[in-house]
């Protein structure tokens, strides 16, 4: 086939400016990027192999070569791992084919002014670092199987060439032709083969396939000879002791290995002997991928079986509560042939999780215990994983008890996060309940009209700011054997004498009024379930409370976000009999329940309390309206 010209994808070329001229500050970093990418080709293959061995003709020898060439001004990036047909190199180089990498771009646009390198990790680009460093870049390709090859070749503006060529092996070359400030300059020289041996050492020194290099040797007689060498220790760095490795090998290892930009937050090293022998080399990286919620993001953990890579993203040691959690786990007593059906069946890996599971919780209550600055930070960024977790295992005691000590929430007293058991032991005694309210943030609930005759009490609430909050606290229902209670549903009620008293007069006027409710309901419409007298109001006129049962207030909006809009709260607007707009209102009634101004004043109390929680009336021109002619008379 002769040379195909093709464009970049629109989201590609703006990728390629970003990548080139904003978002790498360190110029070195496009190395680890393409032998990372090479060390991946490779374990693809191996992977492969393990079901189709004739992949491998015969070279079972896997490694990377660098190769700097200081004449042609040229870095040379090979490996003989999996290779790409044409199509592959069209869809994985030419195309953003993920929405995870579409999410990442959105992300740049929203803030290019606060550009960074952590984002990038999270999506897989790596491979366009090459046009830090290159005017130009070639890259050929033989695909493992196959017989023929594809060359790619681009200078990165906005276009890039195709054609078949020859290679003599599987696997992928990448040759870069350097731009002259890379060659020999001042900060950097690229060519030089000592140079790249030192960038291979801090960035890819763990690599678990040979990296190679060659080195020319000159004798006394000036006769020239080229060595090859490794350069890499290759040692995998969890089968080292924990004393043996200094904090920062565990993090440069996470950074190179997981694609990471920043050091992880807690790093876990663990080594199990007995009836299952296992290793497992895990973190919590500094931040959350921006997908992480999100169908497209992979969560799971590399496996290995004696040191062997089998399977890049095992999904099954760890729940999907931990899917921030990265790492991975090697044990002899996993067969290397193991299939992802034989997998998910072996009683040796349910172990292996059930005991990483354990150990990460372990850790993270030692963190809140320990380190509550660094457990508020986690928090801040992986909370929203254990409150989904408890919140898909309601009915899983063990998966509740064993994540209800881990939850922070914001609350009244001081807007600073407390655990559950630290806000039981703050309660006064004649607190009987947990109470919670839900809003946008602590501010705004702190103004609800329900929060009144709580505060009269000294009595704290729970701030759920979260949208997934209620749902995980409505799954608990209790702590420490106390009921937690919704300021904000009808069976909301205060246990103290004078509470009692207050709700026994408002029973008795509201039976005096029952005529008067009715025909507000009727002029409200279907929108409300029922419409009350309340109690629970000091100052405020009108409140919206929501069924016992069923979805509240909060979760009708976090399920029509999701275009789900059939789950419905069911509403009830409560009256504060003792406020001067029911006075207002019962004149009116007694005037004439069918007027105008009856039934306005009722769609306006109504209206009046959806803005107090925080939602817009349905129609806010007749809303306006409404108000202006009640401020007209």
């Amino acid at each position: 086939m002769s040379v195909e010209t093709l464009e970049f994808q629109a989201e590609t070329k703006r990728l390629l400016d970003l990548v080139v001229n904003s978002i790498y500050t360190n110029k070195e970093i496009f190395l680890r990027e393409l032998i990372s990418n090479a060390s991946d080709a490779i374990d693809k293959l191996h992977f492969e192999s393990l079901t189709n061995h004739e992949l491998l003709d015969g070279d079972e020898n896997f490694e990377i070569f660098v190769l700097p060439d200081s004449d042609t001004k040229t870095v040379t990036i090979s490996d003989n791992g999996i290779g790409m047909t044409r199509g592959e190199v069209v869809a994985n180089i030419g195309t953003i084919a993920k929405s995870g990498t579409r999410a990442f771009l959105e992300k740049i646009r929203a803030n290019e002014n606060n550009l960074n390198e952590e984002l990038i990790g999270q999506f897989g680009v790596g491979f366009y670092s090459a046009f830090i460093v290159a005017e130009k870049v070639e890259l050929i390709t033989r695909k493992a199987g196959e017989t023929s090859a594809v060359k790619w070749t681009s200078e990165g503006a906005g276009e890039y060439t195709l054609e078949d060529c020859e290679k003599d092996s599987r696997g992928t070359t990448i040759i870069l032709h350097l731009k002259p400030e890379f060659c020999g300059g001042e900060e950097f020289d690229f060519t030089n083969t000592y140079e790249l041996e030192s960038l291979v050492k801090k960035y890819s020194d763990y690599i678990r396939y040979p990296i190679k290099m060659n080195f020319v040797k000159t004798d006394e007689e000036k006769n020239e000879t080229v060595e090859i060498r490794t350069v890499n220790s290759m040692q995998p760095l969890w089968t080292r002791n924990k004393s043996d490795i200094k904090p920062e090998e565990y993090e440069e290892f996470f950074k190179h290995q997981f694609h990471e930009w920043e050091n992880p937050m807690e790093i876990f090293h663990t080594k199990a002997e007995g009836t299952t022998e296992y290793t497992a080399l895990l973190c919590i990286p500094k931040h959350a991928a921006l997908n992480l919620y999100f169908a497209d993001y992979e969560a799971g953990l590399q496996l290995y079986s004696r040191h062997v890579f089998v399977m890049d993203k095992c999904k099954d040691f760890l729940p999907d509560y931990l899917r921030f959690i990265k790492g991975l786990v090697d044990s002899p007593d996993l067969p290397l042939n193991i299939s992802r059906e034989l997998l998910q069946q072996s009683r040796e890996v349910k172990k292996i999780g059930k005991a990483l599971e354990k150990n990460v919780l372990k850790q993270l209550s030692k963190m809140l215990k320990n380190d509550r600055e660094k457990y508020e930070d986690f928090w801040a960024e992986f909370g929203k994983s254990l409150k989904i977790g408890i919140y898909n295992n309601s009915y899983d005691e063990k998966i509740k008890d064993d994540l209800k000590d881990l939850l922070l929430f914001t609350t009244s007293k001081d807007k600073k996060f407390s655990t559950l058991a630290e806000y039981v032991e703050r309660m006064p005694e004649n607190q009987q309940k947990i109470y919670y309210a839900v809003g946008k943030d602590a501010e705004t609930i702190s103004k609800l009209p329900q929060m009144e005759l709580l505060r009269d009490r000294n009595f704290e609430v729970l701030c759920l700011t979260d949208p997934v909050d209620e749902f995980a606290i409505d799954a608990l229902k209790k702590y420490a054997d106390k009921d937690i209670q919704s300021i904000t549903r009808e069976d909301f009620e205060l246990d103290d004498d004078e509470a009692k008293k207050n709700k026994s007069e408002v029973e008795e006027l509201a039976k005096s009024h029952e005529e008067l409710l009715k025909d507000v309901k009727d002029a409200i419409g279907n929108e409300v379930y029922d419409v009350r007298l309340t109690s629970r109001l000091k100052t405020g006129a009108v409140c919206l409370a929501t069924g016992a049962q069923g979805p509240s207030l909060n979760m009708e909006k976090t399920f029509a976000a999701m275009n789900n809009p059939f789950f419905r709260a069911m509403r009830i607007l409560e009256i504060n009999p003792n406020h001067e707009l029911f006075k207002k209102l019962s004149g009116l009634h007694a005037l004439d329940k069918n007027s105008d101004d009856f039934k306005n004043f009722c769609r306006l109390l109504y209206d009046q309390a959806l803005l107090l929680e925080g939602i817009m009336p349905d129609n806010p021109v007749e809303l306006a309206n409404k108000i202006a002619t009640l401020m007209a008379k």
